[in-house]
């Protein structure tokens, strides 16, 4: 009889060989966690469509940073929900913004321990639900990209360290960078959302965000499902307009973009987990069909390996505090 002399399951014999050979690992510091906070309530609001999610006072936002940050996550994407929305979505923009004032108060509770990200759009703030500035019924490109410079500046100066433009707008980094560089903050880095896809898991956080479109959809200007070159392309012209990072969402059913634009780009890569995602998970979970714990752990180690560098993640908290667990599980 003749015996393999190649035998690779004797890297997979104990725990201690599994955890020498593994390829690919996550920490809590590559985790980003996605926080809505809402003007106007006197408690934190359950999100239905996401268990375990809240819409959050400026109080219960920082207790939650807070608790994250004690299992290592320190990075903070920060969505807002103003209490009354307008045509041109000036809660965007104001000096007392809730984005605004929670970035103040974030940055005065935890000082540089807490790295702050504020999305950049426009749909959490107009009464009609579009990202951008219409014309008629359709988004004008250029005239949002001047609402866009004035959020930015505005989410700098209250304290954001990273500004992440999600609108899909053409030119919305290179609009934005040049208005950050000359107002003093040439240091604040963009994560540019590269290649949003017009998706149906986002539908989760529309409920949480109250931004539903009143009419129409956003294939306008998000992306079309089928398509991996125009996301590089996207990505590629994100950096050479100023962006310092790139991101693609949604992450599970394109992790075959994410692998094409880190392998095309010499920036970090951000992989969103978005709401669909996290609620498919957690309505399996507790139904009792899935292991939580272990299909978490595949998703993110997944979405790791495809080449995302940095996760935004609803897990983020959980995750965090079960990573020195995970050896456990196999």
């Amino acid at each position: 009889m003749s015996f393999p002399t190649q035998r690779p399951r004797r890297m997979r014999g104990n725990p201690a060989l599994r955890r020498l050979a593994r390829e690919t690992q996550i920490a809590p510091q590559d985790l980003i966690y996605p926080l809505f906070v809402r003007e106007a309530i006197a408690e934190p609001q359950p999100i239905d469509a996401m268990p375990g999610q809240v819409q959050h006072t400026l109080e219960s936002l920082t207790r939650e940073a807070e608790a994250a940050i004690k299992v290592g996550v320190r990075s903070f994407m920060l969505f807002g929900i103003p209490a009354g929305k307008d045509t041109q979505g000036s809660g965007a923009w104001i000096e007392d913004g809730i984005v605004q004032r929670a970035l103040r108060q974030l940055r005065d509770a935890f000082g540089s321990d807490a790295l702050l990200i504020a999305d950049l759009c426009l749909c959490e703030y107009t009464d009609h639900g579009h990202c951008g500035v219409l014309d008629g019924e359709r988004v004008d490109n250029d005239r949002t990209l001047e609402i866009y410079q004035r959020i930015a500046a505005s989410q700098a100066a209250a304290g954001a360290d990273v500004i992440a433009p999600s609108g899909m707008m053409d030119g919305q980094v290179g609009a934005i960078r040049s208005t950050l560089d000359h107002s003093g903050f040439t240091d604040r880095a963009i994560l540019a959302y590269a290649a949003k896809y017009a998706s149906a898991f986002y539908g989760p956080f529309r409920e949480a965000a109250g931004s539903a479109p009143r009419f129409g959809d956003r294939r306008g200007y998000q992306m079309d499902a089928g398509n991996v070159r125009e996301a590089v392309r996207e990505a590629r012209m994100d950096v050479d307009e100023g962006a310092d990072m790139v991101m693609v969402k949604p992450a599970l059913a394109f992790l075959d973009v994410i692998r094409a634009v880190a392998e095309s780009t010499q920036v970090p890569v951000a992989a969103y987990n978005v709401s669909g995602e996290y609620a498919m998970v957690k309505a399996a979970a507790l139904n009792g069909w899935i292991d939580e714990r272990r299909v978490l752990r595949e998703i993110l180690l997944g979405i790791r390996r495809a080449g995302a560098q940095m996760i935004l993640t609803y897990h983020a908290k959980a995750a965090a505090a079960d990573i020195p667990c995970w050896d456990e599980m196999g």
